[in-house]
């Protein structure tokens, strides 16, 4: 793992990136023991709203964050604007263009000495567009609220220090656990060179994804998909195994009117797949298998006819997929597959997240299929605790969520 220069931060709410062998991410409820509340209510009001316009981008960002900015003056929203893709103008641009910065000589720079609210730390480096942290000193803003500084060393408080160095006003630290939730996937790429690994099942109350027979079409109810399908709405890509295919022939779509559907992902060794899966009709999602070098050759021509993109790796598996993710430029990465991948990819520390639905259901069977293969524990003294743990209920099931410890 890469070094980082260690952010220097005096607002006890912020993110806490550390280096203790090796560098090391806390949220910011982690971070803050007293759980201060930094800004007036307003200033929350308006970091929620940013929080809001930046969701307007869900899984259209990376390898950049999501970001909304909201430009107030007396009081009032006077511009909004959301980052919607790598390579467009970020947030800020487009609250200030709202706000009447760079508009015809007719309209009022509203943004000169309004307060611009904005839930990452402007940009202060020259990448596909230019400094954000330019834009609002050349519009005359007189106040800027952060709600986290931003962890990519290309920023890391230059931004910031930048506003502070020209007169601005700078308060960091506003709404910073929900602006860092947000982008905790960001985040974490920018931090471990790896998108975030996000392992999703759902399970009886008698922990079985499916009868012995393979069938498992419902485990959980309506309410849960729909959440499902929102959580693939924000991710980057799903990864199934070749068993998955077979046995449910899933979509792995959000299933969502104009909502982001992402790479769908299939890993298979010997591409023993069917000819009539879903996931090789790709007018509506794009797919992607990956297998091992010079496996079946005839099915590869069979899916490149079909649209699916092939890729042959010299070793398949969930450590050297996430390396090629990353490689794309993704960052949240959601692991639907079946237990003995979901154990492989736990083993290899391609999973940091777990989103575990439970169905007040009970199907028995010694041999119905389990969430999670065999990960050589022998004493429950090995078993794996969950951090950052919380409990939901959705409709009548229960939602787990949580992080596996983070290895140095």
């Amino acid at each position: 793992m890469d070094n980082f220069p260690v952010v220097a931060q005096a607002d006890a709410s912020l993110p806490n990136y550390t280096q203790d062998n090796g560098l090391q991410v806390r949220s910011p409820v982690e971070s803050s023991p007293a759980k201060e509340r930094m800004g007036s209510d307003f200033d929350r009001a308006m970091m929620q709203r940013c929080l809001e316009l930046a969701r307007h981008a869900l899984g259209r960002t990376s390898p950049n964050p999501l970001v909304g900015a909201v430009v107030v003056k007396d009081g009032e929203i006077v511009g909004e604007g959301f980052h919607p893709r790598a390579g467009e103008p970020h947030a800020e641009v487009f609250a200030l263009k709202a706000a009447g910065v760079g508009a015809a000589s007719t309209q009022e720079n509203r943004a000169c000495g309004a307060t611009v609210y904005v839930n990452l730390e402007p940009c202060n480096h020259h990448g596909r567009t230019p400094p954000c942290s330019e834009a609002l000193i050349a519009a005359g803003v007189a106040k800027v609220v952060v709600g986290m500084v931003d962890p990519n060393p290309l920023v890391a408080g230059g931004g910031i220090a930048r506003l502070r160095a020209a007169g601005v006003e700078v308060v960091v630290g506003v709404e910073a656990e929900a602006c860092y939730q947000l982008n905790e996937a960001f985040v974490h790429r920018i931090l471990y060179k790896r998108p975030l690994g996000i392992l999703k099942y759902a399970m009886t109350l008698d922990g079985k994804i499916a009868t012995t027979s393979g069938h498992s079409a419902w485990v959980t109810n309506q309410d849960a998909r729909s959440e499902v399908h929102q959580l693939r709405a924000a991710c980057d890509a799903i990864i199934v195994g070749g068993n998955t295919v077979r046995q449910d022939n899933p979509y792995l779509t959000s299933h969502q009117v104009g909502a982001h559907n992402p790479l769908r992902v299939v890993m298979s060794r010997h591409l023993n797949l069917p000819k009539d899966a879903r996931l090789w009709q790709t007018v509506e999602a794009p797919t992607l298998v990956l297998t091992e070098e010079g496996s079946s050759p005839d099915f590869q021509k069979f899916l490149l006819k079909q649209g699916v993109e092939v890729m042959e790796l010299t070793s398949l598996t969930p450590e050297q997929v996430m390396a090629h993710l990353y490689d794309r430029g993704f960052c949240s990465v959601l692991w639907e597959c079946g237990g003995t991948l979901a154990a492989s990819a736990i083993a290899q520390g391609a999973v940091q997240k777990i989103l575990a639905f439970i169905a007040p259901k009970i199907i028995g069977g010694s041999h119905a299929p389990t969430p999670v293969g065999d990960l050589g524990f022998t004493t429950m003294t090995e078993a794996l605790p969950l951090e950052r743990v919380r409990w939901r209920v959705v409709g009548s099931d229960c939602l787990v969520e949580g992080y596996l410890p983070q290895k140095n």
